[in-house]
């Protein structure tokens, strides 16, 4: 039987897509290899939002060829954002990839295996490149899947594409507009996954707060929500990708109310001028932020809020860009990420006048982070002493320790908890630690009864 191996880059989202197509394959009798080296066949699952991640789509499609130039590899299969994106520069550019998958035809990865094999035996002339391409219309979000996440967490995408049409992202055109998942076949998902001992659901989306809109009679994210938190043995719900013209009262109300919903919320704000909120057509602009921001936290004491903006939109003005820095010192976001600002063909926003120069987007990018490690630390501190719910997640050998996260704490963004316990603690077991230290922006403790 064929060996296939995977590459799977960019967000959760895609890592979705990912285990989708694991399952399908599995299911069908192939193995899946941890090593390239192992592989006849090498899908990557491709991300294309900005420059950098067209980059490292481009590297490792360029290190697979130099393998199946040079070693056992046979065949390689390109698929998501790039691959929907870029279909004929790809084939073009890279002759070495013997099949292109769009982003809606990832369930078409069977039929693209069993083709390369075909051509194992006959001649690729005959056979020619694979490629599936199709249209949103055909295609439904959801399906089993083979975790690629530790036993006891797991992403769950309740939708696909996005309506917003901000000025700088391709997404809209990449993966169309916004389409919901039917609410009773997540709950299933939910359930199953709970079943084989997930044990916290990260939901994400492009705008996990426009669920429901394109199906239902209004958003149905808090409905969802209620229904997750029925599902036994599930402890922490996450809510990532929210826009702030969308926290509802009703949403704020669930967050609040519903103990199995940690008390996170990650809703990406980009900036607070609003002139450049406007030519990045963010809805809501600024009143809209402030006026999420004001009720999460009036509403739900101790609410982390995570948040990303971006530095060098074109026009911004030192002023407007001071305006932003102001902000994070006055909001004090308990998490933040900072992006430069990418220009991507196609968008509104390549075409606008005044593009900020790279060296000067960078440099804004680190006073930005700059301003936040100082937030995050005084944070931080006021954690010494206090006992904090924690999810083990493993072991470090070489430090001899243990370390995990909080529900403060998103996967793979947030920062650790590292502690020491005088009792063996399994990976996905929910432990109380006592915080001692802060570390950066990692916090150090001690297990306590």
């Amino acid at each position: 039987m064929t060996k296939i191996g995977f590459i799977s880059l960019g967000c959760p989202k895609n890592q979705i897509d990912t285990e989708i197509m694991l399952k399908i394959l599995t299911d069908n009798g192939y193995e899946i290899v941890p090593e390239d080296i192992q592989a006849d066949i090498i899908i990557i699952n491709t991300c294309a939002f900005i420059k950098s991640a067209k980059q490292e789509a481009v590297d490792n499609i360029l290190d697979i060829a130099w393998l199946k130039k040079n070693h056992s590899l046979r065949a390689i299969i390109v698929c998501g954002c790039l691959a929907e994106r870029y279909k004929e520069e790809v084939l073009k550019e890279m002759p070495e990839v013997d099949a292109v998958i769009g982003v809606f035809s990832l369930k078409d990865i069977l039929d693209a295996v069993r083709h390369i094999e075909q051509s194992f035996t006959e001649s690729p002339e005959i056979n020619g490149k694979y490629m599936s391409f199709r249209s949103r219309e055909e295609f439904e979000p959801g399906g089993e899947r083979v975790l690629t996440t530790p036993e006891y967490m797991a992403y769950i995408k309740i939708a696909e594409g996005c309506d917003n049409k901000c000025a700088y992202c391709v997404i809209p055109e990449i993966r169309g507009k916004y389409k919901s998942r039917r609410l009773e076949d997540i709950i299933k998902e939910a359930r199953e996954l709970a079943d084989i001992g997930v044990r916290e659901l990260n939901i994400v989306a492009q705008d996990t707060t426009g669920y429901g809109i394109d199906l239902y009679d209004g958003y149905k994210l808090p409905e969802l929500l209620n229904k997750l938190c029925e599902i036994e043995n599930i402890e922490w719900i996450r809510l990532l990708y929210c826009y702030p013209d969308k926290i509802t009262d009703e949403l704020v109300q669930v967050i609040k109310n519903q103990e199995k919903i940690v008390k996170y919320i990650d809703m990406p704000v980009q900036h607070i001028n609003g002139d450049i909120l406007r030519a990045m057509n963010r809805n809501g602009g600024a009143q809209a932020i402030r006026a999420a921001i004001a009720k999460l936290r009036e509403n739900i004491p101790g609410i982390i809020i995570r948040t990303t903006v971006i530095t060098g939109f074109p026009g911004e003005s030192r002023e407007q860009f001071g305006e932003l820095c102001e902000f994070i010192k006055e909001i004090k976001f308990e998490r933040l990420g900072s992006f430069v600002y990418s220009r991507e063909e196609g968008t509104p926003a390549a075409d606008l006048a005044n593009q900020v120069g790279e060296k000067e987007k960078e440099r804004r990018q680190k006073l930005i982070m700059g301003i936040q490690e100082r937030i995050n630390y005084n944070i931080n501190k006021k954690n010494i002493n206090k006992i904090i719910k924690v999810l083990c997640e493993g072991f470090d050998k070489v430090g001899e320790i243990y370390y995990g996260r909080s529900g403060s704490d998103a996967p793979e963004i947030d920062g650790k908890i590292y502690f020491a316990s005088k009792r063996k603690i399994k990976e996905g077991e929910f432990v109380n630690v006592k915080v001692t230290q802060v570390l950066d922006y990692d916090l150090y403790g001690e297990t306590v009864l």
